[in-house]
């Protein structure tokens, strides 16, 4: 059976077919007039993110004749400081501005957001869940940007084959409905499901949370926790809801049983909640996070200084205070302030990729400066700032 979904080809893609018409125009242009200058453009936002999409630019690049210095995967990166430069002839590379920018800008979205989420929920789990809610084309690099974010798990299943780590879930209403009644339900799927899975039970299918958290409990004699996903149009007073189960499990002795809520939730009602559950379940808010808007400028043109209105011309180094989580932006060619690390690495050299990406490592990155916000006090000013 030959199915065909529509998605542009890896080979579409690789030879430069995603892309604005005006970069066709400017090659016609360009090649007809023999112009073809020697640039250095620079990856730049107004606005602070966490950097991921790297790995596909890398890829897209290599083999064409290029220098690319990048901020590793994973890195905090603040307003108007370049994340990325592409050195090399523009004819080489001008029409692949398109896609790059798409790489970058959409994962970074999401890596963004869900670092959002992970310093939100402080010491409590946060999972990607929403890949239903996205092209399934891109569902891989949604879980990957999710993680390199610093979620504690993803939900899709494809991720075990693109990014070797293991996937996490408990149950859908489908099942319970399927079965005619909650009790029969979890306990086949207490039967069938592998014991090393966590029991995380469903119990807002037919009644409301409080009930069916009794039921489980009751009938069941593995409840690891019971998950919440009343959609928005029935939570009423959530909160109240959510302490009203926890009393009930509590009399009972299981107080230990986790409260898992998912459904719908937005960065504020993890923050208003995060003090009563265990783990949330994040759906759109991550999959379908606003991407970060980098632009992609020339701000060198055959070794001189150049750059349209509103950007900085030069080829620039970003060097971090790592005490105070700061970053000083100077020509590439200026001395090196002291104590400072250039975040700006030589990730290409004539379209040779000199140094691999790994999501692993862009994540322990990703935590390890949540981990100094939190030691600087931080918090509020990457939580409310956009």
């Amino acid at each position: 059976m030959n199915v065909k979904f529509l998605i542009p080809s890896n080979e579409d893609i690789k030879n430069g077919l995603i892309t604005d018409k005006y970069f066709i125009w400017t090659e016609k242009v360009l090649k007809a007039k023999g112009i073809n200058p020697k640039v250095a453009m620079e990856v730049t936002t107004s606005e602070w993110g966490i950097f991921a999409g790297l790995e596909d630019a890398l890829n897209l690049l290599e083999g064409i004749p290029v220098d690319v210095y990048a901020m590793p995967e994973g890195s905090l990166f603040f307003p108007h400081e370049p994340v990325m430069t592409v050195v090399g002839r523009y004819l080489d590379f001008a029409r692949f501005e398109t896609a790059i920018l798409g790489f970058l800008c959409h994962a970074s979205g999401i890596a963004k957001q869900s670092f959002k989420f992970k310093l939100a929920c402080g010491d409590k789990k946060v999972y990607s869940f929403g890949t239903r809610r996205a092209h399934p084309a891109i569902s891989a690099m949604i879980e990957r940007a999710a993680l390199i974010g610093g979620v504690d798990g993803v939900s899709n299943f494809i991720a075990e084959k693109y990014l070797g780590v293991e996937s996490i879930g408990t149950m859908p209403h489908a099942l319970i409905i399927s079965f005619g009644d909650q009790v029969s339900a979890w306990k086949a799927f207490d039967e069938v499901v592998d014991k090393k899975v966590p029991r995380t039970l469903l119990i807002d299918t037919y009644y409301d949370e409080k009930t069916e958290a009794i039921l489980a409990v009751e009938n069941l004699d593995r409840v690891d926790g019971v998950r919440l996903d009343t959609p928005s149009s029935r939570k009423g007073n959530f909160r109240k809801i959510i302490e009203e189960v926890k009393w009930e499990l509590k009399i009972r002795g299981k107080e230990k049983v986790k409260i898992f809520l998912s459904g719908g939730l937005k960065l504020e009602d993890v923050i208003k909640l995060r003090d009563l559950a265990d783990a949330f379940g994040v759906g759109t808010a991550i999959s379908a996070a606003k991407p970060v808007d980098f632009a992609m400028d020339i701000v060198e043109k055959d070794g001189k200084f150049c750059a349209k209105r509103g950007k900085r011309s030069g080829m620039k180094q970003v060097y971090r205070d790592w005490n105070k989580l700061e970053d000083e932006v100077r020509l590439f060619t200026d001395e090196k302030p002291e104590g400072k690390e250039p975040m700006l690495k030589k990730f290409m050299e004539n379209g040779k990729i000199l140094l691999k990406t790994d999501f692993k490592e862009a994540r322990e990155l990703a935590l390890k400066q949540m981990e100094l916000i939190k030691k600087l006090g931080r918090e509020d000013e990457f939580l409310t700032s956009e």
